[in-house]
C-alpha cells in the first residue's frame, strides 16, 4: 500500500510542492495532504484506506455529493459518442437554457472551462464594451488567477501569506483597483477619482475565498447604483455561490442584478466548466458577433455539459431539495455553535445557504483585514483535530466549507461531535 507520505514524497519530483493548486498541499496546517483514491456521497477514501465525511467537496461542485448516479451516467453516455469536437453540439444549448432558467438575466452566455477563464473573459469584456482601462476589486476577494485579478487575492494566496505575486508586470497591476469588502465609502472615493476610467467592478456578492463574508445590508445595492450612476458595468462572481442557498445566486437573494454573471463548480456538476453572461447587448461585443476575442478549445465540452446539465435538471427537479440542504446545514452550523459556545472557544460562524466557515476570531468578520485577525495556528489543530476524527474540511482558515446533500443524519452527528471533542481540547 502506498502511504500518503509516499505519495507526496513521489509527486514533489514532478509538481511544484507536489501538488497541481496550492492549497492542496496542506502548507498552512502541516502534515501529508490527503491523496484521494474514490468517494460517494459525502464520502471521500484515501489511498491508505480511510473514509473521510467530506466538506470540501473538490471545492464546492459537489452538492449532489460524490459520484452522483445520474451525473456518472450521462458523462457515460456522452463519452461513449466521442469526448470533444470542437464544434458545437445540442447539449451546450440545452445546459444554457438550463442556466437561464436559474438565472434569466444572462440573456446570452459562453461556456468555458474554468472559474478564472470565465472572470478573466468578462473583465476583457468590460473593458472591451465600455472603453475604459481600470477595474475595481474587493480585497481578498479571489477571482482565479488571471493577472488583472491575482491582485490582493484572498483563497490560496491569503493561505500562503504571499503578499503578491512575481510575474504580473506593475503596468498590468495598476490597471486593478482595490478597496475593502462590506465598505461603500472606499468605493464612492475611488469613483470620485477615477470614475469616467473604470471599466467595471467585479465582486463576490457573498466572499467565499476569505472564508464566508455576507455583504452588509444595502452594500450591493449601493455598488450598483454607484456603477450604474458612473456609466460602469458591475460584474458578479457567483462561481462559488451559484446555487449554493437556492436555484439561482446570491445577486437575487439580495434583489441586486448585475451587468454579467460569472459562473462555475456547481454549473459543471464536477467536470471543467463554466460560464460568463449577461445582457445581449454586452455579450454581442465577442466575437464572432464583435471584436472583444475569446476562444477555448475544450469550451463547451460535451462531458462537462453532460454532467452539468444532469447536476441541475437533479436540482430543479426536487423541490425539497433547497429546504433540505439548508436543513441539514443549519443543523452542522448550529451544533458547531453551540460547541463553540460550551468549550468558550473565541470564535464564530459566518454562512451562506450550503457554505459556512468557522472563524477563530473575537471580531466579527465582515471583511478581509478582520478575516485576518484569525488565529491560523488554533485553526491548524481544529483542522488536525477533526480530521483525525474522521472529518475532512479544508485546509486554510481562508476557504469555505461545503455541505452536500449526501449528508445524512449520522453524517451530522459524528461531525458535530467531533468538533465537541476537538474543542474541548483546543
Amino acid at each position: 500500500m502506498t502511504t500518503n507520505r509516499q505519495a507526496i514524497e513521489a509527486s514533489s519530483r514532478v509538481f511544484p510542492g507536489g501538488v497541481n493548486s496550492p492549497v492542496r498541499a496542506f502548507a498552512a496546517v502541516g502534515g501529508d495532504p490527503l491523496f484521494i483514491a474514490k468517494a460517494s456521497g459525502c464520502r471521500v477514501t484515501d489511498i491508505e484506506g480511510r473514509s473521510f465525511i467530506d466538506y470540501v467537496g473538490s471545492w464546492g461542485p459537489m452538492i449532489l455529493g460524490h459520484s452522483d448516479p445520474d451525473v456518472v451516467n450521462a458523462i457515460t453516455a456522452a463519452a461513449a459518442n466521442g469526448t470533444s469536437f470542437g464544434a458545437p453540439t445540442l447539449g451546450e444549448t440545452e445546459l444554457a437554457e438550463a442556466i437561464q432558467d436559474a438565472f434569466p438575466t444572462m440573456e446570452k452566455m459562453r461556456l468555458v472551462s474554468s472559474g478564472t477563464e470565465a472572470a478573466m473573459s468578462a473583465v476583457r469584456l468590460a473593458r472591451g464594451y465600455t472603453g475604459r482601462p481600470l477595474i475595481v476589486k474587493c480585497d481578498g476577494c479571489y477571482h482565479g488567477h488571471g493577472d488583472s485579478l491575482l491582485v490582493s487575492a484572498g483563497s490560496g494566496v491569503a493561505t500562503l501569506g504571499i503578499p503578491g505575486c512575481p510575474g504580473i508586470p506593475e503596468q498590468i497591476a495598476s490597471g486593478t483597483m482595490v478597496v475593502p469588502f462590506n465598505d461603500t465609502k472606499a468605493l464612492e472615493k475611488v469613483f470620485e477619482t477615477n470614475g469616467p476610467k473604470i471599466a467595471a467592478v467585479i465582486i463576490e456578492p457573498v466572499c467565499g475565498n476569505i472564508g464566508v463574508v455576507p455583504p452588509l445590508k444595502g452594500y450591493l445595492a449601493d455598488i450598483r447604483k454607484i456603477t450604474r450612476e458612473a456609466g460602469s458595468l458591475l460584474i458578479f462572481d457567483e462561481v462559488m455561490t451559484g446555487f449554493r442557498a437556492a436555484f439561482g445566486g446570491a445577486g437575487q437573494i439580495e434583489r441586486v442584478t448585475p451587468d454579467l454573471i460569472c459562473l462555475g463548480k456547481i454549473v459543471g456538476g464536477g467536470m471543467p466548466l463554466a460560464v460568463y453572461g449577461g445582457k445581449a447587448k454586452i455579450m454581442s461585443h465577442i466575437a464572432p458577433e464583435g471584436k472583444v476575442y475569446q476562444a477555448g478549445t475544450l469550451s463547451g465540452n460535451p462531458l462537462a455539459v453532460a454532467a452539468g446539465l444532469a447536476t441541475l435538471r437533479k436540482i430543479k427537479g426536487n423541490a425539497e431539495f433547497y429546504p433540505r440542504l439548508l436543513k441539514i446545514t443549519d443543523r452542522i452550523v448550529a451544533g458547531i455553535e453551540d460547541g463553540l459556545k460550551k468549550y468558550r472557544v473565541p470564535a464564530s460562524i459566518n454562512r451562506f445557504g450550503s457554505m459556512f466557515t468557522v472563524f477563530f476570531t473575537k471580531e466579527t468578520v465582515i471583511d478581509f483585514k478582520t478575516a485576518k485577525t484569525c488565529d491560523t495556528r488554533v485553526f491548524s489543530r481544529f483542522f488536525k483535530g477533526m480530521l483525525e476524527k474522521g472529518i475532512y474540511l479544508p485546509p486554510s482558515q481562508f476557504e469555505a466549507a461545503f455541505v452536500s446533500i449526501a449528508h445524512d443524519d449520522e453524517d451530522i452527528a459524528q461531525t458535530i461531535g467531533a468538533a465537541h471533542e476537538v474543542f474541548e481540547k483546543l
